[in-house]
């Protein structure tokens, strides 16, 4: 990943703004149920991703494990980005991850190749801000059915803690905001209230330092529980 030799001037308190963004409505609806206690930091809308959306510094791919962005969302991505994007995320898969990202794991790129300068971009979509990075998550391995999977959960925990610790970089840029589509809930086929708690999960327990059984569970029934609920 490219880096400066210096952070991005600018405070920066630490809080990442959220924004979730689909044209499912009844994905939007269960998000704002969801999500209603935290509207400071996570923002939902209804809507294309690029189209008439919000400005963000980076966007996730709810992608495959191996990368492929020819179909669904990515697909939509590669024709905004170029298949340069794809091409570059494989290469860090490959070089990196053995050739497969696993489900529960993301990574992060630039989302332009780095030999493209920023400011000289000037998009029609996302309020004429450039996104700067792109937040690869897998929500299965290949396409197929995750219903009855935590996958959502296991994705969303992913970009959190990936955006965490590309923050604490002393060089990179900081990740501000990001734009996340539904996980898993298209060719994945997660019906939109679990998807829309198993986020919620996710972001309560690694973005608010809560339900710290999940990351300091006394047992493995508890757990085992904790998943039969996400996913049931």
């Amino acid at each position: 990943m490219a880096a400066s030799n210096v952070k991005e001037e600018g405070s920066f308190d630490g809080i990442v703004t959220y924004h979730l963004r689909d044209i499912n409505v009844e994905l939007v609806e269960e998000w704002q149920h969801a999500f209603s206690e935290y509207s400071d930091s996570v923002k939902i809308s209804q809507g294309d991703i690029f189209n008439d959306a919000p400005a963000a510094d980076a966007i996730v791919s709810p992608a495959n494990s191996f990368g492929f962005m020819d179909g669904g969302i990515d697909w939509i991505y590669s024709k905004y980005f170029g298949w340069q994007m794809q091409n570059r995320l494989q290469n860090v898969i490959r070089e990196d991850y053995h050739g497969e990202l696993p489900v529960g794991q993301a990574i992060i790129i630039p989302a332009y190749d780095p030999s493209i300068q920023i400011p000289d971009i000037e998009p029609d979509y996302n309020e004429g801000v450039a996104i700067k990075y792109l937040i690869s998550a897998p929500t299965m391995r290949v396409p197929a059915i995750v219903s009855n999977t935590v996958n959502a959960y296991l994705a969303f925990r992913a970009v959190i803690l990936a955006v965490k610790k590309h923050n604490s970089s002393k060089t990179l840029p900081y990740i501000r905001s990001v734009l996340v589509p539904g996980l898993g809930t298209t060719v994945g086929k997660m019906p939109k209230k679990r998807c829309a708690f198993q986020m919620l999960q996710a972001y309560e327990t690694f973005e608010k330092s809560k339900h710290k059984f999940r990351t300091h569970p006394d047992s493995l029934c508890v757990v085992d529980d904790d998943d039969y609920k996400m996913s049931s």
